[in-house]
């Protein structure tokens, strides 16, 4: 098979039919970015969940003067009580699931609000409303039931939080964004296909005096749909390459330009490392896709 005439023939293609390619390379860049996004998002998701997991705790929060809890029935949680839940937490029964625990008085929750809420909070909170807290660690975050079950009931703990809790809506969120993207990306991709695949037939149908005289003398199927499966090859890879350049823009300027500095509180993003992960996988994707519709195409019209 002679390379350079079939690369011409597949450069004539593209140029007789140029609105059609240009509709072909906007399609896949526009789908082949939601895809690109929907798996940044996700990594981004599992990058979130194992730093936040990995630091997360259980609260056990000791009663107040105030507290309504039936375990709260004595009033302010007392010394013995405090050492009874301090002796737990060190018992044994929890060594292999608590990992370290930290001791917060009244004081030290105080002038952590203020510390992070600013001075401004100072007439509105006193340490008398805050409780007495142990902070757990545990070795295995997905075992928070277990502290959870131990000390919920026993007198002078008002209530046991997991941290894990407040994180697993947003982590909700980010997953339903990103089913959404792959919903919009699929949809693309599927019209993606069918352009090719309608670009590839018009081409084909243009050409049909010249296909006709080929298989005339004796040119075989395979020379014939080459051509054609190029054309869809190289309108794919156009817009692969712009939905790549897309993926590495937007984390430069979207997430180290501007995320990273605007959103404290999520201190792991994704970076190029990772945006050189996902370019590899969309631009075969749009290449995959684009071969097997446009040899799809050809084989149906060559039967016909």
């Amino acid at each position: 098979m002679r390379l350079g005439l079939v690369l011409s023939e597949a450069l004539t293609g593209l140029r007789r039919n140029a609105s059609m390619v240009i509709s072909v390379v906007l399609v896949t860049f526009v789908s082949l970015t939601f895809v690109g996004a929907a798996m940044l998002i996700q990594l981004q998701i599992g990058q979130m969940r194992d730093y936040w997991v990995d630091r997360a705790q259980v609260a056990v929060f000791m009663c107040r003067d105030d507290s309504t809890q039936t375990t709260c029935a004595d009033g302010q949680a007392d010394e013995e009580q405090l050492a009874a839940v301090a002796d737990k937490l060190e018992s044994p029964a929890l060594a292999e699931i608590v990992r370290d625990v930290r001791f917060e008085t009244r004081d030290e929750a105080y002038q952590n609000i203020i510390e992070q809420w600013g001075e401004e909070y100072v007439d509105f909170i006193t340490a008398a409303q805050l409780n007495e807290t142990y902070w757990v660690n545990l070795v295995d975050p997905t075992q928070t039931d277990v502290i959870t079950e131990a000390f919920s009931g026993m007198a002078g703990v008002e209530e046991v939080t997991d941290q894990m809790q407040y994180l697993d809506p947003l982590f909700s969120a980010l997953t339903v964004a990103t089913y959404i993207a792959v919903a919009i990306a699929g949809l693309m991709l599927i019209a993606a296909v069918l352009l090719i695949a309608t670009t590839i037939r018009l081409s084909a149908f243009a050409r049909r005096k010249e296909i006709g005289i080929m298989r005339l003398v004796g040119a075989s199927n395979r020379f014939i749909q080459t051509p054609f499966i190029l054309e869809g090859v190289f309108a794919a890879l156009l817009g692969s390459a712009l939905a790549s350049a897309a993926i590495f823009l937007g984390v430069e300027f979207g997430v180290n330009g501007y995320l990273r500095r605007e959103v404290d509180f999520v201190t792991t993003w994704v970076d190029m490392s990772d945006a050189a992960v996902v370019v590899p996988v969309i631009v075969a994707l749009g290449l995959v896709l684009a071969g097997v519709s446009a040899s799809f195409a050809i084989r149906r019209w060559l039967r016909t």
